[in-house]
């Protein structure tokens, strides 16, 4: 990435990408089901996610996706709790960030982009029932749907709200997701469905154990306008650590560059996690946003970390409510709070 110079610039339009702290009219959940997802470590996870999920109704409204005998799990875990809607949209897996859609402001109401899924570049099957999970959300929202022409995932996509939009190229300008796309074309249908008028795009290191190819999820996010976060390793020893850096240079090079100019804030990860001999991919930029004033921060049962980053969401986020959630067993299925999530923006009120 070149920063600035290699940002991509477009005119307005009349959609809008909204940022993570903007107003939030529900959050969408999927119940974990895919064994495939957490091997030989399934024990628990339902009941992981059932306190996610009940952690989030305490300030907004969850619907979630749950599909026959599953709908009856979740309710037994849940309990009563009136803020939580079960919605019967059948699933192969839980990640709703990135098969469900993305949602954008299209003047004064929300508009649910509904991207082509192919499981990560083809990487998991069977994944019929994720593919066809956008629209019927969509639909079950009371939304107008748009299908876009271009293979992503909502967890690629990292905005400030104002236009601007963080990548991460690898997951974006892959042969087996958008083939016959260029950067160029790619970045003229970001444009065109999502509003963006500056695309920058990273091309550092991933994290290993991702299966995303490089979610910038993983690896950077905006907490305002004017401040980036970005996952680096816990000390220089770290395997990876060199790969993360690279990340963190380039995104503090195009916040020199780019205009109003942007902080870019180290946010170190836990010590690497290995399960069966794989790194377990552990990040804090997985954070969930629950409108202006709370964070749902993951944790990984690593106190001095999980302290650490907590503390320096803080400082960054002055009268925000900064909040572990365990995501200690959740993370082996290489995701966390953020991947687990789809937030449904609120409609501008007149």
């Amino acid at each position: 990435m070149k920063s600035a110079g290699d940002a991509t610039r477009r005119s307005e339009t009349n959609r809008r990408f909204p940022a993570n702290w903007e107003p939030c009219e529900a959050v969408w959940l999927a119940w974990p089901h895919n064994r495939d997802t957490w091997p030989g470590h399934f024990d628990g996870i339902p009941e992981a996610f059932a306190a996610f999920a009940k952690v989030v109704a305490q300030s907004t409204p969850v619907r979630l996706l749950a599909h026959g005998p599953l709908a009856k799990q979740a309710k037994s875990l849940l309990g009563s709790c009136d803020n939580i809607e079960l919605i019967d949209i059948a699933t192969n897996d839980c990640w709703i960030r990135d098969f469900g859609p993305t949602f954008v402001l299209e003047n004064d109401s929300v508009l649910a982009v509904d991207w082509n899924f192919n499981a990560w570049g083809g990487k998991y099957y069977p994944h019929d029932l994720d593919r066809q999970a956008g629209r019927k959300i969509a639909q079950a929202g009371g939304l107008r749907c748009l299908k876009a022409e271009m293979t992503l995932e909502g967890g690629a996509l990292e905005t400030d709200g104002q236009g601007r939009l963080l990548v991460h190229a690898a997951c974006i300008l892959d042969q087996d997701r958008n083939p016959s796309l260029s950067k160029q074309q790619c970045a003229e249908r970001l444009h065109q469905y999502l509003g963006v008028h500056e695309i920058a795009w990273i091309d550092g290191g991933l994290l290993p154990g991702d299966d995303t190819d490089g979610h910038i999820d993983q690896l950077a996010r905006f907490v305002d306008t004017e401040n980036v976060v970005v996952a680096v390793a816990s000390d220089a020893s770290v395997p990876f650590a060199s790969e993360l850096e690279a990340n963190f240079d380039q995104i503090k090079l195009w916040g020199r560059e780019t205009t109003p100019g942007v902080t870019v804030h180290r946010l170190p990860g836990p010590p690497p996690r290995y399960i069966n001999d794989q790194n377990v991919p552990q990040s804090y930029c997985n954070f969930l946003r629950l409108g202006p004033n709370r964070i749902l921060m993951p944790t990984f049962a690593a106190p001095t970390s999980d302290d650490r980053a907590m503390g320096i969401l803080q400082d960054l986020c002055p009268g925000v409510s900064i909040e572990g959630v365990d995501c200690e067993k959740i993370a082996w299925g290489l995701g966390a709070l953020h991947c687990a999530s789809c937030h449904q923006v609120a409609a501008p009120t007149r």
